[in-house]
């Protein structure tokens, strides 16, 4: 269970109505529900890119017609996680390594900036969350539990943008959508994934306690280009 169900209400900001529907993302429907199993599957890499998305199959599966399937696949196209392409079945979509690149570098200077500002914005009690998240990444790392891991690690993340103090850059961050899980996923999951993700929350949290907010900014740019650079490392077969 993620920290953020267990801190008190008045120490994370309120979200307002368009916040909390864009952390739900997923309508509360069967296509909601089609829609957010398979961007489970495709984020935890049960489903590899490239793979073919039968609709026929997949209404199988949740017991359903194919309707509700092929909306639930529009949602998931709109999100960057599935090609549809005209006389063809939907798959999941194939990443180019220029396109990973291009994200990585979007995704380090936005997080930068995420991290000065906590250090400026941030109440010692916001931080406190922080820290707590990052003991609970240290009992998944311990048990080499990538799953309960990458949780964890989605809730520090998630948190950091609730205390940076910044809307319009939660919302920018917020909109690069489940393409960024995809491949964080999959970076954490390589070998010393675990660990130097680990290691990389502590020095930044070190940084956030002591105000540095030049420091902070500098160690949450090379934490994302670190994860770039392990996939670069082991290669990743969802690429083109």
């Amino acid at each position: 269970m993620s920290n953020l169900s267990r801190v008190p209400v008045d120490i994370l900001p309120e979200l307002s109505s368009s916040e909390s529907s864009a952390v739900s993302r997923w309508p509360n429907s069967l296509v909601g529900n089609i829609a957010k199993e398979i961007a489970d599957d495709i984020v935890a890499g049960r489903l590899r890119a490239g793979h073919d998305l039968n609709s026929v199959e997949l209404a199988r599966r949740f017991d359903t017609s194919r309707t509700p399937v092929r909306e639930a696949l529009l949602m998931l196209e709109k999100e960057g996680l599935v090609e549809i392409e005209s006389h063809r079945r939907p798959r999941v979509k194939r990443w180019t390594w220029t396109e990973i690149c291009d994200l990585y570098q979007v995704r380090a200077i936005l997080n930068a900036l995420c991290a000065e500002l906590i250090v400026v914005n941030a109440t010692d009690a916001q931080l406190k969350v922080l820290d707590e998240i990052h003991a609970d990444l240290a009992v998944a790392h311990e048990k080499f539990d990538v799953e309960a891991y990458f949780r964890e690690n989605v809730a520090f993340r998630d948190t950091e943008l609730r205390i940076c103090g910044n809307s319009q850059l939660r919302e920018i961050i917020e909109n690069l959508g489940l393409r960024v899980q995809q491949l964080r996923h999959y970076s954490v999951s390589l070998p010393e994934g675990m660990l130097e993700s680990y290691m990389d929350r502590g020095r930044l949290l070190r940084a956030y306690h002591e105000r540095d907010a030049a420091l902070a900014f500098a160690l949450s740019r090379s934490a994302v280009l670190r994860g770039l650079n392990r996939i670069q490392r082991f290669g990743w077969k969802g690429m083109e």
